[in-house]
């Protein structure tokens, strides 16, 4: 890997979310579940992830979405997303950034695809519009009412659930959802999250908060995703996880639609049906749009310091002649 190595990307957002789907030069990480390869990814082909979506090449905000053969019957593809510091399990806005992308290069025709991801499959619709319905796997809640005490802030109390990544949700108590205090949201997450974590629930990445919607929708969310940077849409599996603690507290009901606004103000449309009514379990469905932003090809030097990208809370000498991948990376 000693010569130039180059990356086809596209770039969309979802929402003002940021997707990067890489259609050339990643890694090839075998066969096998999705789950498998994700982890595969995580332990040998890191540097791949850091050089796709860290700086200089991306930023903290930015998903990246590496395409792989499905694993599942039925699945038309396979996708496993990844952030800032890691793979993530699904991704709601990445899937109708992707399928954007994928409209964009005459690769899908309007209709149903079907979706191979590391927490199982997920299904698609492109419609004529343009616009992107996403059939989420199955949600629920695992916790009501956790309490919890936050250093700083006091008590929060707030749902843990599942709608494809880990979610702590706060009831209580209540923040100003404006861009002029994201920096007062992100602080406040943050240590939710540490808190939460340390009493008893470690899978919890993503916390979401809520507040009144300020664009005819019913809620507005601030969501901080495991890198700390925060979700410019509103967040297709926070969203399912919102369903299905609105559903478990019987104010959603099956088919009744639910407009989730980001902090940004824009939103998405959901809602859901049951898949088994006594456990919990909702579908939920997030329709959204997709804008296409950029086609690139990233460039690898060998004699960049950075060819492997900035990672957080790494110790980099800018100085050495190159950044080498973990064995066995890319």
């Amino acid at each position: 890997m000693s010569d130039l190595q180059r990356i086809q990307v596209v770039d969309s957002h979802t929402g003002g979310e940021p997707t990067r789907v890489v259609l050339c030069g990643g890694p090839d990480l075998g066969e096998g579940p999705l789950s498998a390869r994700a982890h595969r990814m995580r332990d040998r082909w890191d540097s791949f992830r850091s050089a796709v979506v860290n700086e200089p090449r991306g930023s903290d905000v930015l998903v990246g979405a590496v395409l792989v053969p499905p694993h599942e019957p039925g699945c038309d593809l396979g996708v496993i997303f990844f952030n800032n510091v890691g793979t993530l399990g699904m991704c709601g806005h990445g899937t109708i950034g992707l399928m954007a992308t994928l409209a964009h290069l005459g690769r899908v025709r309007p209709g149903t695809h079907r979706i191979d991801t590391p927490v199982g499959p997920v299904s698609a619709t492109l419609h004529a519009d343009g616009q992107v319905s996403v059939a989420n796997v199955a949600s629920y809640r695992h916790r009501a009412s956790v309490a919890v005490s936050v250093p700083g802030i006091g008590e929060v109390v707030g749902d843990v659930a599942w709608g494809g990544n880990w979610f702590f949700l706060v009831r209580s108590p209540a923040w100003e959802l404006t861009l002029a205090n994201v920096e007062n949201l992100t602080d406040a997450s943050w240590r939710i999250r540490q808190a939460v974590n340390a009493q008893g629930f470690p899978e919890v990445d993503h916390v979401e908060l809520f507040g009144p919607p300020g664009c005819g929708g019913h809620s507005r969310n601030f969501v901080l995703c495991p890198g700390k940077a925060y979700d410019r849409s509103p967040c297709g599996t926070g969203t399912s996880a919102k369903l299905a603690c609105l559903a478990a507290d019987g104010k959603l009901a099956e088919g009744e639609a639910w407009i989730q606004e980001g902090i940004l103000g824009t939103a998405f449309r959901a809602g859901f049906r049951w898949e088994d009514r006594a456990a919990g379990r909702i579908l939920p469905v997030i329709t959204g749009s997709a804008h296409v932003t950029a086609e690139a090809t990233l460039l690898l030097a060998p004699d960049d310091p950075f060819r492997w990208g900035i990672r957080p809370g790494a110790d980099l000498d800018p100085r050495a002649a190159g950044n080498p991948a973990p064995p066995g990376g890319n």
